[in-house]
C-alpha cells in the first residue's frame, strides 16, 4: 500500500511535491521497463473501468495501454449514448453500478464537476480524464513528467500556454500544476479566449509570475516551453464566434525562427491547423513524445492508486 492507494485524481491542485517525486519516479520506471521489453504483473487480476462519454483517443487509449502492460484488464465503455445515459440514468447510479464491476474508474464528461460527482457515488478510486472545461489532472502530470524530461528540470522555465485558454481543461490543470514550480507564464490569447478569472486567482496564490498577451511571435522569443491549444469548436455556442477564432494562432516552421533554438514545443492533440505539420521534424517538436509518455504516467498512477 501507498501513501496514494484508494485516492482519486481530481483536480491537479490536489498534488503535494512528495505525490509528485512519487509519481514522476515510478513513472520513469515503467518507462525504462517499457523500452527494456520487461513484462509486468502488479495489476493482475484487476480491472479498470473507462468511462467516455466525451471522445478521446489519447486518453482513453493510454489508460488502457497502462491498465493491460500492467497486467490488468479493462472495461470501456467509449460515447454516452451505448451507456444507460441514454435511458435517463443519472451520473450517481452509473458510478455506484460499475462500483461492483471494477478496482477504479477512469471518466471523462461533458459537465465540470462531474468527477466529484462520480467520486462521492463510489469508494474505488475515480479519476478525472477531463470534465467539460474544467479540469484534466493526469494530462497535466504526463505534461510535467514531459517538461522535465525534455528541459531537464522545470525552475526557472518560461511557460507560454497558447490558444484557448478560456475552454481549455488542458491548460487549466498545466497552469494550476506548474504554478507550484518557480515558472513564468505567457497567457497567449485572443481576448475572448484569455484564462478564466479562477485559474488566475490559483496561479496568483501559488506566488508564481505571469503575463497575458495576444502575441505570439514575443512569446516564442522568451519561451522555454510553448504549449499550442486548439481553438474549441465543440466549446462555442455560436459557430460565427469559433470561424472568427479559429486561426488566431498558427505556429509554422518560418515562425518558430522567432523561437528560442532550445524551445520545447508541445500540444495535448487532437491539433487541427494550430501546429503546422512542417514543425513536427524539429528538434524540439515534443507532441508526440509526450503523448506517448501518458502510458507510463497512467501506469504510475494506476500502480500506485489500486490498492
Amino acid at each position: 500500500m501507498t501513501k496514494l492507494s484508494k485516492k482519486d485524481v481530481l483536480q491537479a491542485g490536489q498534488f503535494t511535491p512528495a505525490d509528485l517525486d512519487l509519481i514522476l519516479e515510478r513513472a520513469a520506471t515503467y518507462e525504462a521497463a517499457l523500452a527494456s521489453g520487461k513484462a509486468l504483473d502488479e495489476l493482475r487480476g484487476r480491472i479498470l473501468a473507462t468511462l467516455f462519454f466525451e471522445p478521446s483517443t489519447r486518453t482513453r487509449l493510454s489508460f488502457e495501454a497502462a491498465m493491460q502492460r500492467l497486467g490488468g484488464r479493462v472495461l470501456s465503455v467509449s460515447e454516452a449514448k451505448s451507456t444507460s445515459a441514454s435511458k435517463g440514468e443519472t451520473l450517481h447510479d452509473t458510478i455506484r453500478t460499475v462500483d461492483g464491476y471494477a478496482d477504479a474508474i477512469v471518466i471523462r464528461h461533458p459537465e465540470i464537476g462531474a468527477a466529484e460527482v462520480a467520486a462521492r457515488a463510489t469508494s474505488k478510486p475515480v479519476l478525472n480524464a477531463g470534465d467539460g472545461s474544467g479540469e484534466h489532472p493526469t494530462q497535466s502530470l504526463l505534461d510535467l513528467y514531459t517538461i522535465r524530461k525534455e528541459q531537464g528540470r522545470v525552475d526557472g522555465l518560461t511557460v507560454a500556454l497558447v490558444g484557448d485558454l478560456k475552454h481549455g481543461r488542458t491548460v487549466h490543470s498545466l497552469a494550476t500544476l506548474l504554478s507550484r514550480f518557480k515558472v513564468s507564464f505567457l497567457f497567449v490569447a485572443p481576448q475572448a479566449l484569455r484564462m478564466p478569472p479562477e485559474v488566475i486567482a490559483r496561479v496568483r496564490a501559488n506566488g508564481a509570475s505571469f503575463r497575458e498577451t495576444d502575441d505570439l511571435g514575443r512569446a516564442l522569443a522568451e519561451s522555454d516551453v510553448a504549449y499550442m491549444t486548439r481553438i474549441q469548436r465543440e466549446r462555442f455556442a455560436d459557430p460565427a464566434e469559433y470561424d472568427r477564432l479559429k486561426d488566431a494562432y498558427v505556429l509554422t516552421r518560418a515562425g518558430m525562427a522567432k523561437a528560442k533554438a532550445s524551445i520545447t514545443v508541445m500540444h495535448p492533440l487532437p491539433r487541427v491547423n494550430e501546429i503546422a505539420t512542417d514543425v513536427d521534424d524539429l528538434p524540439g517538436a515534443a507532441y508526440f513524445r509526450q503523448s506517448a509518455n501518458g502510458v507510463p504516467v497512467r501506469m504510475a498512477l494506476l500502480a500506485l492508486l489500486i490498492d
